[in-house]
């Protein structure tokens, strides 16, 4: 079992801190240092981001050599041929699919955003992002410092899945749950009104019970929204990845041999829950002797860590901040968005009930945790993407 056990366990002593606390915690993951910033630690009320920094967070003049690249997840993934076991020093084909838009919504300003989506791209091949910072109130946000990291990590990620799509940067202040509804509402007609798409939100919120309230800002027509399903492990509930109307995308781990070969892919530790609050929708119809009577998430996962960044330096980042904007880049790249989100989670749910197309599409994750089992469960729901090719 991978040594996350102990970084979720030390997050969710953190719930239990004063919301004052300011210090970054650490753990390790394989012998390197792991550190959750303060943005990441799950407080009621307030909205959190969903990654950690691998190893000590000094910036690098080169990727880290152990951090997947775009090439490596997507000759995993099967956006890419070869090569042969997918290593990441020699995985150099990168996706060249993508159409519509992917809209990003985050907080607060991103003064490098351009020039370090930029360099992440000219790195590995990929065209420069046809890309666009939008504030969603019309007004430029402060800078976040511990938002940065998440800012770059989800534009530089989903423009490397889908590089052809148009990339928009959606930000707004943080007042109480903020990124703002706003700035939701505004990241959909955006995405809508350039030939459909997707919307990636890697931050989240503990649900609360008047929480369905908002799941109109999830309906924008030909959007299909993803969301992060935390990193606090499987029981933590998590806001608005328990939408019946987002695709909730969980964390997995890729296991390299010794000679960087892929072996296969476990749960990592990324959330997963049965919402208290949001009842379960028709198309969990197929999986209620697992999830009762309400929505039960993630819908799906991918690998959540690690992954090279570029942040006015090198770095290597993990999470389900990385596993959402990833997944909504495949999903583009894919080239198929249905009339809403909700209708695209009941075409999942129905592809999970074929067995044959179910087997060709996803990877089955059963390995990482006693609650993985075969088919869906509460650590990658149906499983990781197989042959979501680019187009």
């Amino acid at each position: 079992m991978r040594p996350f056990r102990a970084l979720f366990a030390i997050a969710l002593v953190a719930l239990f801190l004063p919301t004052c606390f300011a210090q970054d915690i650490q753990s390790t993951f394989n012998g390197m240092p792991i550190t959750i910033p303060e943005s990441s630690i799950p407080h009621a009320g307030r909205i959190h981001t969903n990654y950690f920094v691998v190893g000590n967070g000094e910036k690098t003049p080169q990727p880290p050599p152990d951090a997947e690249t775009p090439g490596s997840l997507a000759c995993v993934y099967q956006l890419v041929q070869g090569p042969s076991g997918c290593p990441i020093n020699t995985s150099t084909n990168v996706p060249t699919g993508g159409i519509g838009a992917i809209a990003i919504v985050d907080a607060g300003d991103y003064p490098t955003a351009v020039s370090d989506l930029h360099a992440f791209s000219a790195q590995f091949g990929l065209p420069d992002a046809d890309f666009q910072i939008v504030y969603a109130n019309g007004q430029k946000p402060p800078v976040y410092q511990e938002w940065l990291t998440e800012e770059a990590l989800d534009i530089e990620w989903a423009h490397a899945m889908a590089p052809k799509a148009k990339l928009f940067l959606v930000v707004s202040t943080l007042q109480n749950t903020d990124p703002t509804w706003q700035a939701v509402q505004v990241a959909g007609k955006l995405v809508s009104q350039n030939g459909g798409g997707v919307v990636s939100m890697s931050w989240g919120d503990p649900e609360v019970s008047n929480e369905a309230q908002w799941d109109k800002y999830f309906t924008a027509p030909n959007v299909v929204y993803f969301a992060a399903s935390g990193d606090s492990g499987i029981g933590v509930s998590i806001y608005p990845g328990a939408s019946p109307n987002v695709v909730s995308v969980g964390g997995t781990y890729f296991n390299r041999d010794s000679d960087g070969n892929f072996v296969n892919e476990i749960y990592g530790g990324g959330g997963g829950d049965i919402s208290p609050y949001e009842p379960r929708p028709a198309y969990q119809d197929e999986i209620s002797s697992l999830v009762g009577t309400q929505r039960g998430y993630p819908d799906v996962a991918s690998d959540f860590c690690c992954a090279a960044i570029y942040q006015q330096g090198w770095g290597s980042v993990g999470g389900t901040s990385w596993a959402s904007p990833t997944f909504a880049g495949i999903i583009n790249a894919a080239g198929h968005f249905p009339k809403t989100s909700y209708d695209g989670l009941v075409a999942l749910y129905k592809e999970y009930a074929n067995k044959q197309q179910y087997q060709a599409a996803f990877y089955d994750i059963t390995q990482g945790d006693s609650h993985c089992r075969v088919g869906w469960d509460e650590c990658a729901g149906v499983g990781t993407p197989r042959t979501y090719k680019g187009k």
